[in-house]
């Protein structure tokens, strides 16, 4: 089926996550949006970590719009994140501090409604350490995260167990743990799926950590070889 969207979007996101490289993302959804917009939202995440990772941040915006109801992943795993999160995410990326706080605290007021709802669903309360972090409340990031990891551990489940790893690494970059971060960070690289060269090396989440010789070492192991 070379011709269906999700397919290509598919192959576009290989090649982002192997190569670092959003330029086969960015053509196809420049197809799309002349061809069929229509079928954006069927590729929504695919729109999103291209316009994340190319820092287009009204890129980004139309980008979440297209998600509607749905929650964006970003990632193969199964914990999704919420519209007011990446909202925040973007507001961070472009340093607007004020307005990335206002949001990350809607953000907070939606997401503890979900944690009282399931306070034992892993990927919920993870989500919390991470709004948490955005709005720099350390010790309650901190938390949740580690509560979010002990809630599902990846030798219970290595595929989105280390998704709540990687987590757990970028809510200790946000509140400025990078020793934490980077431990953390090198033990979510050795699960297959869970991170990849171009998710490190282009997307905002890690921003804090950049420069840091650890860090660089960690993305430069994941590097095509």
């Amino acid at each position: 089926m070379p011709n269906e969207t999700e397919t290509q979007a598919a192959r576009a996101c290989m090649e982002f996550s192997w190569h670092a490289d959003s330029k086969p993302l960015h053509q196809l959804i420049d197809s799309v949006r002349a061809t069929n917009s229509a079928l954006l939202p069927t590729i929504g995440d695919a729109w999103l970590i291209s316009t994340l990772a190319e820092r287009d941040s009204d890129a980004a915006t139309n980008a979440l719009q297209a998600f509607g109801e749905n929650k964006p992943h970003l990632s193969s795993d199964n914990v999704p994140l919420t519209g007011l999160f990446v909202e925040g995410l973007i507001e961070r990326m472009t340093k607007d501090d004020a307005k990335a706080r206002s949001v990350f605290a809607a953000a907070r007021s939606e997401q503890e409604k979900a944690v009282q709802a399931q306070p034992n669903y892993g990927p919920a309360v993870c989500l919390l350490g991470l709004i948490d972090a955005g709005l720099g409340r350390k010790e309650e990031a901190l938390r949740e995260g580690r509560r979010a990891v002990e809630l599902l551990p990846v030798e219970k489940d290595s595929l989105n167990g280390a998704a709540l790893l990687k987590y757990l690494a970028i809510t200790a970059a946000w509140v400025g743990e990078k020793d934490l971060a980077c431990e953390g960070l090198a033990t979510a690289i050795r699960y297959p799926g869970c991170l990849s060269y171009g998710h490190l090396k282009l997307l905002p989440f890690w921003d804090p950590l950049r420069g840091d010789p650890r860090f660089e070492r960690l993305v430069a192991s994941l590097a095509p070889k």
